[in-house]
């Protein structure tokens, strides 16, 4: 371990394509594939040595920092490479919760990376993306690029993609709405709908056709979510109704939708007005990174 802090860009993720099937893999969660890309709208991590593991977020979490996605990463890191897991986490929190954003995920991801660097892990070891995948699903691929599809439970690594063009994305959440992602697919179970086959749109991105691909977005969780929270279909009819918007459909299992948007100035429009109507909204665009180092700390 050095005495070196680091800081991290986490960002959030959308999926452009979601599809969840109703068999289940040997550890019971459904099969579910899931392409998704990075976006620019960041959590900041800071990972600085300390006597002991701590964690904490900006603004305040209501609960223990040893729920905290990031502590199960750094104690996950601790116990599989026989280290101490020795530093105070500190997360600038901009990833809006239970929003189908990744913001627990993609600082999970950041604490791997931060480690990783600090004790000299080589990153291309395959049991980073092992402890990863014991965080959650979606922790694995904040440590590669984007975009990139993912099978199995939606955290085994299948492809990884060619970068698409930073194109402007609009982010809306109604306040105060939130989707229990195991009551969804409760739900699901109770009445599947049924995927979109993936190739298309896998073949689109292969090809570097951005534009093929906007036009394929999919995700069969979402219907479930819309029909469970009234308020997130108020949003997609809202955004599907507006010039401009080239894709729209729900982040994961929600609360948060996107729109793909057609200029910069239609997505800053869009975010606008969303707030307007009450509701979180942000506009950022596409990345072609996941979890990066900025930066040491002075």
């Amino acid at each position: 371990m050095t005495d070196r802090s680091l800081i991290l860009t986490a960002p959030a993720k959308i999926n452009l394509y979601l599809g969840v099937h109703t068999e289940r893999d040997a550890r019971g969660y459904h099969r579910v594939d899931s392409l998704m890309a990075a976006v620019g709208l960041a959590d900041t991590v800071t990972v600085a040595p300390a006597p002991a593991l701590t964690v904490q977020t900006i603004p305040a979490s209501d609960f223990p920092m040893q729920k905290n996605t990031a502590y199960r990463a750094a104690i996950a890191m601790a116990e599989h490479y026989g280290r101490d897991a020795n530093v105070c986490v500190t997360i600038e929190k901009r990833i809006p919760l239970c929003a189908g954003l990744g913001g627990p995920s993609t600082d999970a991801a950041a604490v791997i990376v931060a480690l990783t660097e600090l004790w000299g892990i080589d990153r291309a070891d395959p049991a980073l993306d092992d402890i990863a995948r014991g965080i959650g699903a979606d922790v694995p691929f904040f440590l590669h690029s984007s975009p990139a599809f993912y099978v199995g439970g939606g955290d085994v690594l299948a492809a990884e993609y060619p970068v698409l063009p930073a194109t402007p994305v609009v982010l809306v959440k109604p306040h105060e709405t939130s989707v229990s992602t195991v009551e969804a697919y409760r739900r699901f179970d109770e009445s599947p709908v049924p995927a979109d086959k993936p190739g298309a749109i896998a073949s689109a991105l292969r090809a570097g056709d951005a534009e093929a691909a906007y036009a394929l977005v999919h995700n069969n969780l979402g219907v479930i979510s819309a029909q469970m929270e009234p308020r997130i279909q108020t949003v997609l009819d809202w955004l599907r109704a507006q010039e401009g918007t080239v894709a729209v459909d729900v982040c994961g299992s929600g609360a948060c939708s996107f729109a793909i948007c057609d200029t910069v100035a239609t997505a800053a429009h869009l975010a606008g007005a969303a707030q307007q109507n009450g509701w979180w909204a942000c506009a950022t665009e596409l990345i072609p990174n996941t979890v990066q180092i900025d930066a040491p700390k002075k």
